[in-house]
């Protein structure tokens, strides 16, 4: 963000000119109101991703992982690639699901979309316990190109990154680390939960990685309490 004052927000929704045909004054006002939350709530996100940048080193990165992939056997370090960052979302497949989450694959049907757009700026991959070749078979089945998807071989690193329950079962995880000066270190990791949910809602992250939520938000209807994604409709 820039070190220049900010305009108010509702200043500068003020300045806004866009109408609606037919719309009411009652509308305007009330569209008018909101605009000016939309405008803080992006200063906010701003502000939340500026200190994210600014946390302290994490720690080293020294565990035994073993991954196989498309092309073979790799340890941790080639995950990255070339690049200096590196995102890894643990997919809930299993070695004992024959089929894997719902609500994990909506998320990834999205990131693959944007996956080869996402590589140009930072290393992605998705760890699963399943067999390679059933991870790979459902990337084929799901038509996905672009999703670079990894066995945990020896369940390391899935079990060390929140990636396993206490029972056994299958958790979501988003991490981030990165490679400096030759050291991979730990650098985020999504950490709200259930602990951390509001009355009445999903214990989602801010701001929320599946691109389906945020664009159920912008309707009437919204994220709704009866819906749950599938991996197949009719």
């Amino acid at each position: 963000m820039s070190d220049k004052p900010l305009v108010p927000a509702a200043e500068l929704a003020a300045r806004n000119d866009v109408t609606i045909p037919g719309e009411s004054a009652e509308y305007r006002k009330a569209r008018t109101a909101l605009l000016t939350e939309e405008i803080e709530l992006r200063r906010q996100i701003e502000r939340v991703a500026a200190q994210r940048r600014a946390l302290p080193p994490g720690p080293a990165i020294t565990g035994d992982y073993r991954f196989e992939g498309e092309h073979g056997a790799l340890d941790f370090a080639a995950l990255f690639g070339d690049r200096q960052s590196l995102v890894v979302y643990s997919y809930m497949f299993g070695a004992k699901r024959e089929r894997p989450c719902p609500m994990c694959t909506s998320l990834l049907g999205a990131w693959n979309g944007e996956a080869r757009d996402i590589q140009q700026r930072v290393a992605l991959a998705v760890v699963a316990g399943a067999p390679i070749q059933r991870l790979l078979a459902f990337k084929q089945e799901r038509g996905w190109r672009d999703l670079p998807l990894y066995t945990d071989l020896n369940g390391n690193y899935t079990r060390d990154f929140r990636g396993i329950a206490p029972d056994g079962s299958d958790m979501p995880s988003i991490n981030v680390f990165t490679r400096r000066d030759g050291t991979i270190r730990h650098f985020w990791s999504a950490e709200m939960g259930m602990e951390t949910a509001d009355p009445g809602q999903d214990p989602r992250g801010a701001p929320d990685p599946m691109p389906l939520w945020t664009l159920l938000d912008m309707t009437p209807e919204g994220r709704g309490k009866d819906w749950y994604p599938k991996l197949q409709y009719d």
